[in-house]
């Protein structure tokens, strides 16, 4: 049964990691081909890109870490290897999660029409609404680090005190739990940020239908469509983020320490959201389903030909 688990595990953690790297590629293809063509970059364009980038990051750091783990288990654990392996896993995690939250607000403040005063004076500044956030984050970002590298030293230290095999196990056990709460602690933030924007879009798009009588033409409406549009990827965003917090959760209980399974099993489940979402983006933004329409003609007639 182990054996046949971890075969499927192994099958749909591969097949995660290339359609993420499929798909985040293109996204990084697609904006720095417009990029170079054009010589410059709408803000969104700046967004999707780094946001790819720091998910291919992330896709690839949780492939090396378990291909790591598989050949070394903990003996490679106490060295700078690790330092570096952790520390750029915070770094690209931490902007996976906010630069997909920034294009939830961005959704939120281009879309929804609402006549508060605060609300229009953050409309009318929406690139530097959304830039003060991404400076303002990166305070989290430091004191994340900082946090991460205290836990990091003290393990060292206790890695060195700790002759036998057994009571470094142990230590690096309750040391992986410790670090995965900072990890939950500091996503909760980006989480409830694009759970709020979701709630006022949807009432947005309520505040909307009402003033269009839910007409003929009410779904037609191009605020509607817009409106739609950003909740089908604000919604696909908060499900999967769903996912990449739970896969948290599972690799703080030990369900099969044999063979790693316990640690597939939840890479498996966190390789899902920076694999799928980018995906969604590509079907939700006009210029990256553009470029992917042009993709699959371009293949099928080099395929008819």
């Amino acid at each position: 049964m182990g054996s046949s688990l971890y075969d499927i595990l192994t099958i749909v953690m591969i097949a995660e990691f290339i359609f993420g790297n499929v798909t985040n590629g293109f996204i990084v293809l697609t904006n720095c081909i417009a990029w170079l063509s054009k010589r410059t970059l709408s803000f969104i364009g700046w967004i999707q890109l780094f946001l790819a980038i720091s998910r291919m990051v992330l896709i690839w750091e949780m492939l090396l870490a378990w291909l790591k783990y598989m050949k070394y288990s903990f003996s490679y654990l106490a060295g700078t290897e690790l330092r570096v392996m952790l520390l750029t896993w915070v770094v690209s995690n931490h902007f996976s999660l906010w630069l997909a939250t920034i294009l939830s607000i961005f959704y939120l403040l281009k879309i929804a029409s609402f006549s508060r005063p605060v609300f229009l004076y953050l409309k009318w500044r929406v690139k530097k609404v959304l830039l003060m956030i991404l400076l303002g984050n990166l305070i989290f970002l430091m004191f994340n680090v900082l946090q991460i590298n205290t836990h990091i030293d003290d393990w060292m230290d206790q890695f060195k005190r700790n002759i036998t095999w057994d009571s470094r196990v142990n230590g690096f056990v309750g040391f992986s739990n410790l670090v995965l709460l900072e990890m939950i602690m500091f996503s909760v933030t980006p989480f409830t940020v694009a759970l709020v924007s979701f709630i006022l879009l949807i009432f947005s798009l309520w505040k909307h239908l009402q003033k269009m009588h839910l007409s003929s033409r009410g779904e037609r409406d191009p605020s509607t469509k817009a409106h739609v549009n950003a909740l089908r990827i604000m919604v696909s965003f908060l499900l999967l983020y769903a996912t990449y917090f739970i896969s948290f959760f599972i690799s703080l209980i030990p369900m099969a320490h044999k063979k790693g399974l316990d640690l597939m099993f939840s890479l498996t489940v966190g390789l899902f959201y920076p694999s799928s979402h980018s995906f969604i983006l590509i079907l939700g933004h006009s210029n990256l389903r553009h470029a992917s329409c042009l993709v699959i003609t371009y293949l099928r007639c080099k395929e008819k030909n």
